[in-house]
């Protein structure tokens, strides 16, 4: 997903938008930035989970660890995930979904038992074949957008909607564990879409805990990193975030800690004044949202440096359990 278009911009390079910076980062808890800037000094890993950037935010769970990529208590709490394509060369077509049954499995019994979470991969992969049900405008409170878009892609053509569902399905897999009740707002199991007010509605409908968007970036070259996406105090039309602004940056702050710990990524150099945060009120997903939201950029598409880890199984798997970690720390309190 662009930073500057709608809730979801077509593929190609872009310009991005910074948008507004965001404060009280200074309570984050620093352990991450500490554990980042060692992985630092050792030196950028190529493809297994490192960024170049600024600045770091964190906010994780008590006793999380602060392991650098690479070393030996990352990779040991790294597992490989079933119904992926974990470590292997993204294909130029989308497979279908890995684990169709999935969402259907009891939750096991664990600390989030009891607890919903809506997981939204954003964009669908067959979205381009769909171009005039996507570019119906939809009412997203504070005016009209469209309906959906095909999502950005790496220069080599691994697309963002395959990257988010991929993502998607081992965060599910990680939060069942935890007791978590999983519910999608897609699997690769519909032609295209939702549109972002289906999607928002889905979590609503759901009385989800909690509500997190996957995306990737399609900024420029050179733009790298993360960065989690906040609701604004939105109060227009359909749209009231009054109520979810505080938890959702709870959650998202949450989500930033653990998500540096997990994949040594750094937050964005072009997104949130280093800050790895971002507040929108332009985007349909958030503004519908009447349960704590945010989306998370996990990186950049456009940039060969990023792209070089969005496409690694590997990495996906940290970034899934940096999400995790961050839900579970956000609903266990």
């Amino acid at each position: 997903m662009s930073s500057v278009g709608p809730d979801f911009d077509p593929p190609g390079p872009r310009r991005s938008r910074r948008g507004p910076m965001t404060v009280a980062v200074a309570a984050l808890v620093p352990g991450a930035l500490v554990g980042w800037l060692v992985w630092q000094a050792v030196g950028d890993s190529g493809g297994g989970g490192s960024t170049s950037a600024t600045s770091t935010t964190s906010s994780g769970a008590p006793g999380a660890s602060s392991a650098a990529p690479g070393s030996a208590s990352a990779a040991a709490r790294t597992p490989s995930a079933s119904g992926t394509d974990d470590g292997k060369p993204p294909s130029s077509t989308f497979s279908g979904p890995a684990t169709p049954a999935a969402s259907d499995l009891p939750a096991a019994a664990g600390p989030l038992k009891g607890k919903v979470v809506v997981i939204d991969p954003g964009h669908n992969p067959g979205n381009f074949q769909h171009s005039a049900d996507i570019n119906r405008k939809v009412n997203i409170g504070t005016n009209w957008k469209e309906c959906d878009t095909t999502g950005t892609s790496t220069n080599a053509g691994y697309t963002e909607a395959r990257f988010t569902l991929d993502v998607a399905r081992r965060l599910r897999t990680l939060l069942q564990q935890e007791g978590a009740t999983v519910k999608f707002t897609q699997d690769g199991d519909r032609s295209w879409g939702p549109c972002v007010d289906e999607r928002a509605r889905i979590g609503n409908d759901a009385h989800a805990d909690a509500v997190v968007s996957i995306h990737a970036d399609g900024s420029a070259a050179g733009n790298r990193g993360f960065h989690v996406i906040l609701p604004a105090s939105v109060h227009s039309g359909g749209a009231d975030t009054r109520a979810i602004v505080a938890p959702s940056r709870d959650l998202g702050e949450r989500i930033a800690g653990n998500f540096v710990r997990d994949t040594g990524s750094a937050p964005s150099n072009y997104v949130g004044g280093g800050t790895g945060l971002d507040v929108r009120s332009d985007l349909g997903g958030l503004n519908l949202s009447t349960v704590p939201k945010v989306f998370i950029e996990c990186g950049n598409m456009r940039d060969s440096k990023d792209a070089a880890l969005l496409t690694s199984g590997a990495w996906r798997q940290k970034a899934a359990r940096g999400i995790s970690e961050g839900i579970v720390s956000f609903l266990r309190g």
